[in-house]
């Protein structure tokens, strides 16, 4: 660690008092975790623009004080707000929260690492711009810059989002600021309209990576469409599930399938209405077959569930859902396309039948197709985070989704991410592989297979636990462990990992990650951005969670 006292006082000279906390308070906020990786802060530094940031990182530099850049500090499951190793200064971005530039015609925006998913929906309503935003199921108040870096995905046509990433502003460890794709050239009109720029492509590096610190970037949006359906396509045996996969995925490859589709498991579906039903359960761990198959005829739901939506002209979309049937026909798969006149004549139908069983499950059927269809049209929803309370012994805070924060409240989630070829073998094979472990260590297998492009499907493999229940938490971090372990060695590489599992991406002798090294060397020889972050054993600055 290098000079802490005098980086602090520089910093204060910088920021103000309220631009660098220390407080306990303060402090303890950051270190909450969904994982069962936490770590505590040296101080928070919040800064109100690019040229704070350049002087954080130069005074970060010349002090030898670590510093981890976090957009909103809501990266659940992955490790939250958390640096990788005590004593980092946070610098907190999400006060650095302006929509720099909107063009409608060309459909984009600049934005800053705090703008949230809900600011950016709310001004393209307020301002009727004709244009939806890609959003994702993390809640309102995640950073769109900070799941970008992430290379997350959402739900839409423009779901792969950093695929409609166009010129970034960051600034290196040294203070400079850099603006990548035609931004460096001042008279560049072009720089928002085609990303590459001219000569070396750097943007990546600056995902999933500690070569400097992102404070905007330019995101295209999608035009609105004349017509929306989202459809729902069910099976209720676990296998039947592949051929639907080797169905789908030609009109994934042809373009008539435009967004990401996302396949959950039964209780992937059932988590995200209710948490753990412990006394039905009777205590046992994890979820009793017999209980499974009572939550499954309760929420009619069958062993998987696939959901996504059809975008373009009413014909084009008519043409969609004809393909789609022809698709399916030759599976055991059946169909239901939902618009908003269908949920409109459920929601009259369950009004008709409140307080009967069939009524209650209908309404809830329409609240959950009212939350996917404000997903696909780019208006978050929080309802989507109920899978974090899954195991939390509180249950659903009483106003949830309102202000849902599962760090602060306490929940235990770490997810495992494989990328799988997109092929109903693999997805039954990752499956295979994955449900032993959670059983043996006492954890039900909820899962989510997400066709984020053409050719792959990400999974989401989520270990929920009691952060209350010291020996679940010991049982959840070796569950994860050998998940993780199980899925590097059967060759599904994570998309993206957790704090604790950074250092376990390198085994000491692969040239990819020497080369990291050598790039990080020469942006950050002092190494004080992120230490250790997706960068390989050489800079890891702590051990593996071994």
């Amino acid at each position: 660690m290098g000079d802490v006292a005098a980086a602090l006082a520089e910093w204060r000279a910088l920021l103000g008092e309220e631009g660098v906390r220390t407080d306990e308070a303060t402090l303890r906020r950051f270190a909450a975790s969904t994982s069962s990786w936490s770590t505590r802060p040296l101080a928070i530094l919040r800064p109100p623009d690019t040229a704070g940031v350049s002087g954080i990182a130069r005074i970060a530099t010349g002090r030898r004080v670590p510093l981890y850049p976090v957009s909103a500090g809501r990266n659940w499951g992955y490790g939250d707000a958390c640096a990788l190793a005590d004593g980092h200064a946070i610098v907190d971005l999400s006060g650095m929260n302006r929509i720099l530039e909107v063009d409608a015609e060309l459909a984009y925006v600049v934005l800053e690492p705090g703008v949230t998913q809900r600011q950016l929906s709310q001004y393209l309503l307020e301002n009727a711009l004709p244009l939806w935003m890609d959003s994702t199921g993390a809640g309102p108040d995640t950073s769109l810059v900070g799941n970008i870096l992430e290379r997350g995905f959402g739900h839409s046509p423009y779901g792969n989002r950093f695929q409609n990433v166009a010129s970034m502003e960051l600034v290196l460890a040294d203070g400079d600021v850099v603006r990548t794709g035609f931004g460096h050239y001042p008279a560049a009109l072009n720089q928002r309209v085609y990303p590459y720029g001219v000569g070396p492509y750097v943007d990546g590096l600056f995902t999933q990576s500690n070569m400097g610190i992102v404070t905007s970037l330019g995101l295209w949006l999608m035009p609105q469409t004349a017509a929306l359906n989202h459809f729902l396509c069910m099976v209720d045996e676990h296998a039947d599930i592949a051929p639907v996969i080797e169905a789908l995925r030609p009109l994934r490859l042809d373009g008539t399938l435009r967004s990401i589709l996302h396949i959950g498991n039964d209780l992937r579906v059932i988590s995200g209405g209710t948490t753990y039903p412990r006394e039905l359960a009777g205590g046992r761990v994890p979820l009793p077959d017999d209980v499974r198959r009572q939550l499954r005829a309760a929420a009619g739901v069958g062993a998987w569930t696939v959901s996504g939506a059809l975008y373009g002209s009413r014909d084009q979309v008519a043409i969609a859902r004809r393909a789609l049937r022809r698709a399916l026909a030759g599976t055991r798969a059946t169909i239901q396309f939902l618009d908003e006149r269908k949920l409109d004549l459920a929601a009259r139908l369950a009004r008709l039948l409140k307080g009967s069983g069939a009524g209650r499950r209908l309404a809830a059927k329409v609240a959950l197709g009212r939350s996917l269809f404000e997903m696909n049209r780019g208006i978050p929803n929080g309802r989507f985070l109920a899978g974090a309370y899954w195991r939390r012994r509180g249950g659903l805070p009483a106003d949830f989704p309102a202000g849902a924060n599962p760090a602060l409240d306490n929940c235990g989630m770490q997810w495992v991410s494989p990328v799988l070829p997109m092929r109903g073998a693999d997805l039954l094979r990752v499956h295979a592989l994955a449900e032993p472990i959670f059983r043996t260590h006492g954890f039900d297998l909820f899962v989510t297979f997400s066709m984020i492009n053409e050719r792959a499907l990400g999974g989401v493999l989520t270990v929920a636990y009691d952060q209350e229940d010291p020996d679940e938490v010991a049982r959840a971090r070796r569950c994860y462990g050998e998940v993780f372990d199980t899925m590097m060695k059967a060759g599904y590489i994570p998309y993206r990992v957790g704090l604790q599992s950074m250092a376990d991406l390198d085994d000491g002798q692969d040239s990819y990650w020497r080369m990291v090294a050598r790039i990080k060397a020469a942006l950050d020889p002092a190494n004080v951005i992120a230490p250790g972050r997706y960068a390989g054993r050489q800079d890891s600055g702590t051990a593996s969670r071994d």
